[in-house]
């Protein structure tokens, strides 16, 4: 627990503010910023322009559950993480002083692609400001600026063969991290270094795109700046009718763990006719989103940044003992549908009868109930660097083949420059979602670029889902099932090194 941030957001609670509430909006605002602050999203959101992926990708049931979801939101909402402490930008255009004179790409069309229009519409007044501005960098540049909308199921292929081809679909594209690993080992993607210097302060106000987290060692994607919300949310209307401790206060007293959570879930878990059944509940997530949760927060992934076999760690191993004993063995987890590992589950918390739930800001917005947030329960094994795992990771690339890539670059930059109507970084969609400021103050700075990528969803054939499902489904031994996926998963890795 990093209980030096934890005083401070103790201090914080302290302060009243009065939100300026945009309820008629709350689903529209964070479903919008789903798409555009991940500048992209990431995978499906958690959660910001992502499509279909908190869910795995080569499973065929989560998949046929869990797409239509995602693909509604565009993300994982997740997504939308742009957790980088750096900037790729080196500067811009609006500092007259410094700015790299403008180039001439005599009537060149610079592609942009993504898997939605990116267009802006003119509709409003920040899409007119964003159309004025598109029109202002085409006289610039003497470039005519074309988004292209290439559908999901088709992008990946359709940029593989493209830059394989020496030819990009695209001058600039958004790929999901998970997705980028083949690219990358092919060589498909520039690294940022082929085109800017990379090292402005994020806090530049002159600079309005970030560097994003690394992959496989290098810097190659960039992003709009954003926030994403991805976490422990809780209904805070049922934790005051039960009585219970206020996560928020336990996270500022340095007691919000596994141990703490689950005692809060078991005194949530209520069966108030004595019919033997609960009438509310501690817990409700899809079991394999949880694993990846607590693991992160446990210090340990289901792939290895370097490629290698996570679940084998003992850090995920004590995790997945964990997940197993919060589904199989206490009765504190609400399954609606009868599949533990059903994305389905992600929604179960909307019916107001469970107290807990880790997920996505973009899916929990517009309830009935109030919703706070807090940073997924430390494990016993973590350091308290990171809350939650980023399987919707997204950002913007430049793949291998593009001509004038630092014009290109400075292109998108410069398209980033448009004047924001919020006092705040996210604050439109914060105060769509929530009422109180002590969970604006805990989403953007405790809980806010606190994602570790996960990558398991991008390794074809990777047995993440059938270790998943032969401990919650299937009740089978942590250890043995481990030791029977470990080939599967190293076979799996192999192909992509």
């Amino acid at each position: 627990m990093n209980l030096t941030g934890a005083n401070s957001f103790a201090h914080k609670k302290n302060r009243e503010v009065v939100l300026r509430m945009k309820n008629m909006k709350a689903l529209t605002i964070l479903l919008a910023a789903a798409m555009v602050t991940l500048t992209g999203c990431g995978s499906s959101s958690d959660n910001s322009g992502n499509a279909a992926t908190n869910t795995p990708a080569n499973d065929t049931t989560a998949n046929n559950t869990a797409t239509g979801n995602n693909a509604a939101t565009g993300n994982d909402a997740a997504a939308n993480n742009t957790a980088a402490d750096n900037t790729a930008a080196n500067n811009t255009a609006a500092d007259d002083a410094d700015a790299p004179a403008a180039t001439n790409l005599d009537g060149r069309e610079i592609h942009i692609s993504a898997w939605w229009d990116g267009t802006p519409k003119g509709d409003t007044a920040d899409s007119k400001k964003a159309l004025d501005k598109l029109h202002e960098v085409e006289k610039k540049y003497n470039v005519k600026i074309k988004y292209d909308n290439i559908p999901f199921d088709k992008y990946m292929d359709k940029f593989t063969t493209a830059a394989l081809s020496g030819t990009p679909m695209a001058d600039i594209s958004i790929l999901e991290f998970k997705r980028a690993l083949a690219p990358i080992k092919q060589g498909l993607l520039l690294p940022l270094s082929d085109y800017t210097q990379a090292t402005s302060d994020i806090n530049n106000e002159q600079v309005h795109t970030t560097k994003l987290p690394q992959l496989l060692g290098n810097d190659y994607f960039f992003g709009g700046k954003g926030v994403s919300t991805v976490g422990m949310f809780y209904n805070r209307d049922l934790f005051k009718k039960l009585g219970l401790p206020d996560p928020q206060d336990l996270y500022a007293s340095g007691e919000w763990n596994w141990d703490k959570f689950l005692e809060v879930a078991k005194q949530a878990t209520t069966d108030t006719n004595n019919d033997g059944k609960p009438d509310t509940w501690g817990f409700a997530d899809w079991a394999p989103g949880a694993a990846r949760d607590f693991g992160v927060t446990n210090g340990a992934l289901f792939v290895n940044d370097d490629l290698s076999v996570g679940f084998t760690d003992p850090k995920m191993i004590e995790t997945l003992e964990f997940i197993n004993r919060l589904y199989n063995t206490e009765n504190v987890v609400k399954v609606k549908k009868g599949d533990k590992n059903s994305w389905d589950e992600t929604s179960t918390f909307k019916d107001g009868d469970v107290a807990m739930t880790s997920n996505f800001d973009w899916n929990v917005g517009g309830l009935p109930f109030e919703v706070g947030v807090v940073p997924n329960p430390q494990g016993p094994s973590g350091d308290g660097k990171y809350t939650y795992a980023n399987t919707a990771q997204n950002g913007w690339v430049i793949p291998k083949g593009v001509k004038d890539p630092q014009a290109v670059y400075q292109i998108y930059e410069e398209l980033q420059d448009v004047p924001s109507t919020e006092e705040y970084l996210g604050q439109n969609g914060l105060e769509a979602l929530f009422k109180n400021q002590s969970d604006i103050d805990m989403a953007l700075q405790h809980i806010n670029n606190t994602g570790r990528i996960s990558l398991e969803e991008g390794v074809t054939d990777y047995p993440w889902f059938s270790v998943m499902d032969d401990i919650i489904k299937k009740k089978l031994s942590v250890k043995a099932t481990v030791e029977k996926y470990k080939a599967p998963a190293e076979a799996a890795l192999a192909k992509l090194k």
